[in-house]
């Protein structure tokens, strides 16, 4: 639990809604969540933010991931509204993947995100080492 002082959005905890009026809203949120924390919907978003690409662009683009995978991935995001897929009636067919206004939207907190990863990595990197070093003894 939230100590009470600590300020959120719209005012301090002891302001939120109790509990259990909260706990829909969270279980509705959680398979966002999960969408949006997968390591590869992240480096696709970031990917696509600048602009649309074709599959095999994207699996060039994303280091490591299997083509089912891509895949799978696009089309959680198409599912979710994040990107957009068109189908172009050429031969063979071309297919291209951009983030829709929704998917742009989350571009700004994606890279904020990535930033913070990237600014605290060394920080991390000694916090991992000195938990695996307790964690040995």
């Amino acid at each position: 639990m939230l100590p009470e002082h600590i300020p959120v959005t719209g005012g301090t905890v002891s302001e939120l809604p109790p509990v259990e009026h909260r706990q829909g809203e969270c279980q509705a949120i959680a398979p966002i969540f999960a969408r949006i924390g997968d390591k590869w919907s992240m480096l696709v978003i970031l990917i696509l933010a600048t602009g649309p690409r074709r599959f095999n662009e994207l699996k060039r683009a994303v280091s490591g991931i299997s083509q089912r995978m891509l895949t799978l991935t696009l089309r959680g995001l198409e599912r979710d509204g994040l990107v957009s897929r068109t189908v172009f009636p050429t031969i063979p067919p071309r297919v291209d993947y951009e983030l829709t206004p929704l998917g742009h939207s989350m571009r700004e907190p994606v890279i904020q995100l990535g930033d913070w990863a990237s600014s605290h990595l060394a920080e991390i990197k000694r916090a991992r080492e000195a938990f695996d070093s307790r964690d040995a003894e």
